[in-house]
């Protein structure tokens, strides 16, 4: 689905992506794995179209996305649920949702709805007269995976979603992207969580200052002590 091929992109002068290559195949879970500033963030964003990259080719089934604006690029089936709280605070949490609904062009038979997302998200249901600015951390990533489905993607780009949330709010992450990988969505996943990322997904990839170092299945990944200890996760304990 998903064909990025050698992509250089720049903040300014600076060359942060430096040949950057990867695939997304359909119903496929991926991670992008690295070390902050790695280049991880900006990979996203350049196949959102957000930082164009200046060359190199991003595909998605098939056709050239990469130069196209980033609202060109969601309306192609790619939504992007970034860092950080990416919300509208004074809004409520239902006005949140309904300007997704509403700015929505996919709309197939039995895709996402609002009434699906709150089942999908009680809490948001039951959250949905209170201003966004006054939800917790997990309760705004909950918002902002809620608003990038009612979109209806075909591809979803979570870019680092465990980052300051507790763990017991990560677990819950991770049974939502289950769920979600259950329903064949495809998804790229940016982590510096590598253990919660290599559970989740299929394949993964290493970026390293701008550079794919390393490409393999995820259980080969969490399984070989190289890249355990690259990646900082503790080692197994003995037999």
């Amino acid at each position: 689905m998903l064909a990025v091929e050698s992509i250089e992109t720049y903040y300014g002068q600076s060359h942060i992506l430096q040949g950057v290559s990867l695939e997304v195949e359909t119903g496929e879970a991926v991670a992008l794995l690295g070390r902050n500033g790695a280049g991880k963030t900006t990979t996203m964003r350049s196949i959102m179209g957000l930082t164009p990259p200046r060359r190199g080719t991003i595909r998605l089934d098939g056709a050239v996305i990469s130069g196209r604006p980033a609202f060109a690029i969601a309306r192609l089936g790619v939504a992007y649920v970034p860092s950080g709280r990416r919300i509208f605070s004074g809004l409520s949490v239902r006005q949140n949702l309904l300007l997704a609904e509403g700015s929505a062009r996919n709309k197939p038979q039995g895709g996402w709805t609002l009434d699906r997302v709150f089942d999908m998200f009680p809490k948001l249901r039951e959250l949905e007269t209170r201003a966004a600015g006054f939800l917790s951390g997990g309760e705004q990533q909950m918002l902002k995976l809620a608003r990038a489905l009612l979109g209806n993607p075909k591809l979803l780009l979570l870019d680092e979603p465990t980052e300051g949330l507790a763990p017991v709010v990560v677990k819950e992450l991770g049974i939502w992207i289950e769920r979600l990988k259950a329903e064949r969505l495809t998804i790229l996943l940016s982590e510096q969580n590598a253990p919660f990322a290599l559970r989740l997904a299929d394949r993964g990839y290493i970026l390293e200052k701008g550079r794919i170092r390393h490409s393999a299945a995820a259980a080969g990944m969490a399984e070989s002590p190289e890249i355990r200890a690259y990646l900082g996760i503790a080692s197994k304990p003995a037999a």
